[in-house]
């Protein structure tokens, strides 16, 4: 029997009829396919006739048809292949198929419902029977519609958010660079005396910053810097800070007076945190506030003055590698109008190191959900009292990883060490 060729475009009621009107019945049998065709457009159908599975593929293709009553025995392929090959196509939407069969036996029901069928009639074929299956598959297809249409709508927006979400990103990336130059100088040796510094972001931008700048002749000053919670609106705060401890335009240096001509000098620790605190909680309109320990060496006696204001207790390691603790806590900056700061004294011998951190060490957990704590930094200073310099800042990185479990710390880490050599006529 000659196959019935693919026409160039459907008929005209074909083209316009909604696709749940417009049915393929493929049947190698010419009266079995006029039977059925003229049962369907007296339903109403839209009818396209197929001899050959091969002609039913290129047809369904071609029209995007979503019904397909298919014969089962014919030559070259099945209906139940043809099925097969109908669900395996690329990016077809959903097909509603269904058998013609003389078979009644459940190892063929069974083997076209593996083949991907759906319904099933017995020939002969009862009108009413076609029409209520065909209902029930218009439902199917309905539904099967409206998930693709909404499946659609949650691509798109999942594109949409991954579209911002790379912008985000690319931004954040940018800022990261931004906030990294703003401790650009991670060390620095001032003759008798060093500073080294760690700043790493839990994620792409942090609330902590660190940093130090050359007070006077004779003075350092650090600082190590941790604004409350995390991401760009700490980012944010932490700039402006690091703006107002910036030498490159001293007048607008917090921690320095103007006394003559071009001349400044450094106020004392306690002041400086004191006029932060008036800052922001006059000036900095903001619900973040920020600890700090803020400290002033003497490059040439080794005399140190800090205030801290919440921040972790600066940490100082003598020579021999004791580790000491220092400061009398303080209120964070920013919290309470008029809170009042201590300033205290300490010395250190050449050999001596001073270290401020925040408590992202400190406080940083085990698996077991243990704090580090000031007893735990101790224990890796005194493991590494050999180690100088960034090589003790990456040392004890090294050490909170193996501490953690993981480097995926869940609070920023930064740290100032200042190490003291003592005058240049000094002897270790």
């Amino acid at each position: 029997m000659q196959s019935i060729a693919k026409p160039a475009a459907p008929p005209p009621s074909t083209r316009t009829a909604p696709l749940d009107q417009r049915i393929l019945v493929v049947d190698d049998s010419r009266a079995q396919r006029m039977v059925l065709a003229a049962t369907l457009r007296r339903s109403g159908y839209d009818v396209m006739e197929a001899d050959c599975a091969e002609v039913a593929l290129e047809l369904a293709q071609a029209h995007d048809l979503r019904l397909v009553l298919s014969d089962w025995m014919m030559p070259g392929m099945s209906g139940p292949e043809l099925c097969r090959a109908l669900r395996a196509r690329e990016g077809g939407d959903y097909v509603y198929f269904i058998l013609l069969t003389s078979k009644n036996e459940q190892a063929e029901i069974t083997e076209g419902l593996e083949m991907g069928a759906d319904d099933f009639l017995t020939k002969p074929v009862s009108g009413e029977e076609l029409r209520a299956r065909l209902k029930a598959g218009k439902r199917i297809l309905d539904m099967q519609a409206e998930l693709t249409a909404k499946n659609r709508l949650v691509e798109d927006t999942l594109t949409e958010l991954q579209r911002l979400y790379d912008l985000v990103d690319s931004d954040l990336r940018e800022a990261r660079k931004l906030q990294d130059a703003l401790v650009r100088d991670r060390f620095h040796d001032f003759g008798t005396g060093q500073v080294s510094l760690l700043l790493r972001s839990s994620g792409h931008v942090g609330g902590d910053l660190v940093g130090f700048f050359r007070a006077s002749q004779t003075q350092v000053a650090l600082y190590s810097i941790d604004v409350s919670g995390h991401g760009i609106t700490s980012a944010l705060m932490t700039a402006r800070l690091a703006g107002h401890l910036n030498t490159a335009s001293p007048e607008y240096n917090i921690a320095l007076r103007h006394t003559a001509a071009e001349f400044y000098r450094v106020l004392p620790t306690d002041v400086v945190v004191t006029r932060f605190n008036e800052l922001m909680t006059s000036v900095i309109e903001t619900e973040h506030y920020f600890t700090i320990a803020f400290a002033i060496v003497d490059l040439t006696s080794g005399e140190v003055q800090l205030t801290q204001a919440g921040h972790p207790h600066p940490a100082v390691q003598r020579l021999g590698g004791a580790v000491e603790f220092h400061g009398d806590g303080g209120l964070p900056v920013g919290l309470i109008d008029g809170a009042r700061y201590e300033r205290v004294k300490l010395r250190l011998d050449p050999g001596d190191r001073l270290l401020l951190c925040s408590d992202g060490l400190t406080e940083c957990p085990a698996p077991s959900g243990a704090l580090l704590d000031e007893d735990g930094l101790a224990a890796m200073m005194q493991r590494h009292r050999d180690t100088r310099g960034p090589a003790l800042l990456e040392a004890m990185v090294w050490d909170l990883t193996d501490f953690h479990g993981s480097d995926g710390f869940p609070d920023d880490l930064s740290a100032v060490l200042f190490e003291y050599g003592g005058p240049p006529s000094a002897e270790l």
